[in-house]
């Protein structure tokens, strides 16, 4: 993370984030009374005894009780997260203010200090740095790892809850937020990570769920454990409450480090760039023969991006959701692109609601951060069926589309096989303010594929026509001649022509009618 003013802005629900500070050298000793034993202590000295118990946040005892668990303490995931020696603690002697219930003899506020529960004073140095975060142009990275609000505080606790969310919420759009969930996360502490941009999760030792299972069991009379309620799997494949999981804490942290670097500081940045030693003049060879001559035949999208982004590093997002829709992050001539595609290996790329959602959410976060879209289409429509239709994805599905048409950065498209019926006009095409549209020569850009067309055209006749609809309709040659796409092109030549055309957009100005905001179909 070594970019020019890649600062970011840290909290955390296991709040003891504190690195040690070197004393500044005082030129006069103030001495005060020790409460305990009357003797007179220098401030210095109280000072680093206040740092030292810190420090050392629940107790040795509660430290290795977390390592046992497989987790690190917070300091510890601070040291492998951030840049050696970057770190700068806010705060470190704001003490909660409630001494009922023995709270009175233990002031820091991790979890191995009651469970990382939120109190009023915590949610008063999260709101600060938050707000602190807008005004300087910075990230904001929550570790999470918290019991939810704290009891004994009351509505104490409950309104620092709603304080946040409220900067979250004002947060979204100018800086980037980013959650990381590292243990249970319960009640309100589960509706911050769900206002911010990413959340990314560690198996087998964080949850998420509003209620846990004890509660659940009560209510609902559900036998269900906490994996299965609110664990990784649960979230990052059935719910799409997280984006992804890593194995561990290392590995989370780690990951995260990689990710941290795609991302501008802020609405007001450009997309990142870094040195790149891929060349952007590199063909691709392997992409003429990768789509199969049978239109049905199945091959994996993710295969293509990697063969055309740098280095073949790309960071997928929402892996294991919505799998018809790929999504993620990667670089092409170092500049920072998202990445959309249809992937024909999962319900043939069909859109459904929940990949027009994880597509619309992606292609917001892009548009209001200034990053390219680059999207890859091989879609035959729409999944059908009253599951779909009951669901609602005339109006998931319109999200998409919004999404796509409200965006003003640079947007190129490369049809690779098929791009049918409104889903065409969906994954960014030239009506919805695409930049650049390539056909690939397998292109088939039409109102629906070639054997449902002519049954409703030529009946009793189709076996004759499907060959003259094909001729006429299925191919990227209608479209080409409209000007709907800008280019058919040879596969191996598409790195080299989305590196030529970013640099063109990279001074694109575009803007939308003012208003105070839009209404998405939500």
């Amino acid at each position: 993370m070594s970019r020019p003013r890649a600062c970011v802005l840290l909290l955390s629900v296991m709040a003891a984030l504190r690195l040690l500070p070197r004393l500044l050298p005082v030129s006069r000793t103030r001495l005060v009374r020790s409460h305990s034993a009357g003797a007179p202590v220098s401030v210095p000295a109280r000072i680093a005894e206040k740092r030292r118990a810190a420090l050392l946040g629940g107790g040795q005892a509660r430290i290795d009780s977390q390592h046992k668990r497989g987790k690190l303490t917070a300091r510890e995931r601070i040291l492998l997260l951030l840049d050696p020696d970057s770190f700068v603690e806010y705060d470190m002697f704001v003490e909660h203010r409630c001494a009922d219930f023995g709270m009175e003899s233990d002031q820091n506020k991790d979890f191995t200090v009651f469970g990382g529960s939120l109190s009023g004073a915590h949610a008063q140095k999260i709101c600060k740095i938050m707000d602190q975060a807008v005004m300087v142009g910075a990230p904001v990275i929550g570790l999470n790892d918290s019991g939810g609000a704290r009891i004994q505080e009351g509505v104490e606790s409950l309104a620092g809850y709603a304080d946040i969310f409220l900067r979250n919420v004002l947060c979204s759009g100018v800086v980037p937020q980013i959650s990381l969930i590292m243990g249970p996360c319960a009640g309100g502490a589960v509706y911050s990570p769900a206002l911010t941009d990413f959340t990314f999760m560690v198996k087998d030792t964080s949850y998420l769920f509003i209620t846990g299972p004890d509660v659940v069991k009560s209510v609902t009379n559900e036998d269900v454990t906490q994996e299965q309620l609110g664990g990784a799997k649960t979230h990052t494949a059935v719910s799409g409450v997280a984006h992804r999981a890593f194995e561990n804490d290392i590995d989370a942290l780690l990951n995260l480090r990689e990710f941290f670097n795609y991302l501008p500081l802020s609405n007001r940045d450009p997309a990142p760039v870094r040195k790149c030693h891929d060349p952007s003049n590199r063909l691709v060879p392997e992409l003429d023969t990768v789509v199969p001559m049978e239109s049905t035949k199945a091959y994996d999208m993710v295969d293509i991006v990697h063969s055309i982004v740098d280095e073949r590093e790309f960071f997928e997002i929402m892996p294991s959701y919505a799998r018809n829709m790929i999504v993620g992050f990667a670089r092409m001539n170092g500049r920072t692109v998202g990445i959309l595609g249809n992937q024909p290996k999962v319900a043939s790329g069909c859109l459904d609601i929940n990949s027009s959602v994880k597509g619309a959410r992606f292609v917001r976060f892009c548009d209001a951060f200034n990053i390219p879209l680059i999207t890859f289409v091989d879609v035959p429509g729409f999944l059908p069926g009253t599951a779909q239709e009951y669901g609602g994805i005339i109006r998931h599905g319109a999200k998409l589309l919004f999404a796509f048409a409200e965006a003003t950065v640079p947007k190129i498209t490369i049809i690779t096989r098929k791009a049918y019926g409104g889903a065409y006009d969906v994954m960014s095409s030239k009506h919805l303010r695409g930049d650049v549209n390539y056909a690939w020569p397998t292109a088939e850009v039409a109102v629906m594929g070639a054997k449902g067309a002519v049954q409703i055209i030529f009946r009793g006749k189709e076996t004759d026509a499907e060959a003259e609809y094909v001729n006429k309709f299925a191919n990227p040659f209608p479209a080409a001649v409209r000007g709907f796409v800008d280019d058919i092109i040879e596969p191996s030549t598409t790195r080299i022509r989305i590196c030529r055309d970013l640099e063109v957009l990279a001074s694109k100005m575009q803007s939308n009618p003012w208003k105070k905001h839009a209404n998405i179909p939500l």
